[in-house]
């Protein structure tokens, strides 16, 4: 079974759990979107009013500044995969609890041992704190963590959510530095890693 498949299986799983918390007051799932491929992975909070709407995470106001920021780094948006922490819109955009992002993070776990990413930009503080617990974002924002995900060491790179930097221009300043400092880190990350062998060898002589 493909990636996509195996996705597609989970989405259609997720549509018919009636046990997940903010199922009721939603329009639609909003499960994810993008490259099943990636080597990226995005995770955004919850869906807003546009995204509950069409089911599609990251297509409203915040979004739009999101696909923006993308090249800074390097990137397109069809180049990664972009999820949320919950899949379903909480009531008035209001912050999700943590008793539903722990009955969403059973399918995002999914998500993510699916795909495989090397990976992950946490976008905003409540997805940072599934994978950096006890940070503030005001000071892990744009950095490299290396976390074990799934059991396998993946990078998390802890950034602002793309609606706090609508709201703030000293955020929206520090995002864009972090999007093009992310560039560098992707590069570092990209660079092939030396044959621990041939250098033990090479030390012998």
């Amino acid at each position: 079974m493909s990636k996509y498949e195996e996705l597609h299986k989970l989405k259609e799983e997720m549509e018919k759990d009636e046990s997940l918390p903010l199922k009721k007051g939603a329009t639609k799932l909003v499960f994810g979107v993008g490259n099943t491929e990636a080597k990226i992975v995005c995770v955004g909070e919850g869906p807003g009013r546009t995204e509950d709407q069409r089911g599609i995470p990251f297509v409203g106001q915040a979004g739009k500044l999101l696909d923006k920021l993308f090249p800074l780094a390097g990137l397109e948006r069809k180049e990664v995969f972009i999820t949320n922490i919950v899949h379903h819109r909480p009531p008035e955009n209001r912050d999700p609890l943590p008793e539903e992002i722990l009955a969403y993070g059973k399918y995002l776990d999914k998500i993510i041992e699916i795909i495989k990413p090397k990976v992950i930009l946490t976008l905003g503080r409540f997805s940072m704190a599934k994978f950096l617990p006890n940070v503030f974002i005001s000071s892990v924002h744009g950095k490299r963590y290396e976390v074990l995900v799934g059991g396998r060491s993946t990078t998390i790179i802890p950034m602002y959510h793309p609606a706090a930097s609508l709201r703030n221009g000293n955020v929206l300043a520090q995002e864009k530095l972090d999007f093009k400092n992310l560039k560098n880190i992707l590069a570092e990350l990209s660079k092939p890693k030396e044959n621990i062998i041939e250098a033990e060898q090479t030390s012998l002589i």
